[in-house]
């Protein structure tokens, strides 16, 4: 098996199609189905179902395109360590944030990070925290800002970083809005804004709610950060949210969540069988200088 094999197959996997995966590898298209036949020869399965329409992956395929794409990574984020990062001149940092530390938090590390080292070039991916902890056991990051503890946490290596505090959104004319505090069992009934599967801040409003007797109302749900208060400040219905997101003098108000208060740790995460690049290790530092 050769890497130029898997690095064929997964443009095919990816593209859905022999001819834009050899447009986008620069190389003849007849190579590529070539390898491709050759890997499924070494492998004794067809990985790809070939039809008019583009192609499929075969259960097989679905086996090993993760592994594959692992293999990748790590053979990327080796060559990028010996190609120059002693000195942080170039190099590549893929990082993953949740949407209430890419809002806030994240602009300014990155902004610091960049002007000190402006040849590492920087892919930012932001996700619920457990889509983030999928990204990096894929190989598709090098660190991930996500909430503790993981998932599988015998793969990642992690360390906390800040403490959030959990606040009630809610619009300047909803009736809450003039309160200080309100507790866990006053949602009973009050119509909430609920972000996607894969938001931790899903599972803990719910699971808040369920501890305190009652099964919360969704006035909508399915949506993103940005989604989540633009419709609560409409006043579609309330929000739990970190309160680093609500902006003082903004559209929203922000009513602290009283007994119990709600609370969540935010770390960084590594995979912890690759090793820490110097690029990887010197956005901690900078990230940790702002915290």
């Amino acid at each position: 098996m050769e890497l130029q094999q898997l690095r064929y197959f997964v443009a095919v996997a990816e593209t859905g199609k022999f001819t834009t995966a050899a447009r986008d590898l620069h190389v003849a298209q007849p190579s590529v189905s070539k390898q491709v036949r050759k890997l499924e020869t070494e492998l004794g399965a067809v990985l790809l179902e070939r039809r008019k329409a583009g192609i499929l992956l075969t259960d097989a395929g679905a086996i090993l395109l993760p592994w594959a794409k692992r293999v990748l990574a790590d053979l990327d984020g080796a060559r990028s360590e010996v190609a120059g990062l002693a000195t942080l001149e170039r190099g590549r940092l893929s990082v993953g944030a949740t949407p209430s530390l890419s809002t806030v938090l994240l602009p300014r590390v990155l902004a610091a990070f960049h002007a000190e080292h402006p040849g590492v070039t920087l892919n930012v991916v932001e996700a619920g925290s457990r889509d983030l902890v999928d990204h990096l056991a894929a190989g598709d990051l090098d660190l991930a800002l996500v909430i503790l503890p993981v998932p599988r946490e015998e793969l990642f290596e992690t360390t906390p970083l800040i403490r959030e505090e959990l606040v009630l959104a809610v619009a300047k004319k909803h009736p809450l809005a003039r309160r200080k505090t309100v507790k866990v069992s006053e949602l009973r009934g009050v119509p909430l804004v609920m972000f996607r599967d894969g938001y931790d801040l899903r599972s803990a409003t719910i699971t808040a709610c369920e501890q305190a007797g009652f099964h919360p109302t969704f006035a909508i749900e399915g949506a993103e950060m940005d989604g989540v208060l633009r419709m609560a400040a409409a006043g579609v219905g309330v929000a739990v949210v970190p309160s680093m997101v609500v902006e003082r003098g903004g559209r929203l108000v922000a009513v602290r969540i009283a007994q119990p208060t709600l609370s969540r740790s935010v770390g960084v995460a590594f995979r912890r069988d690759r090793h820490h690049s110097r690029a990887a290790d010197a956005f901690v530092a900078r990230l940790r200088a702002f915290i």
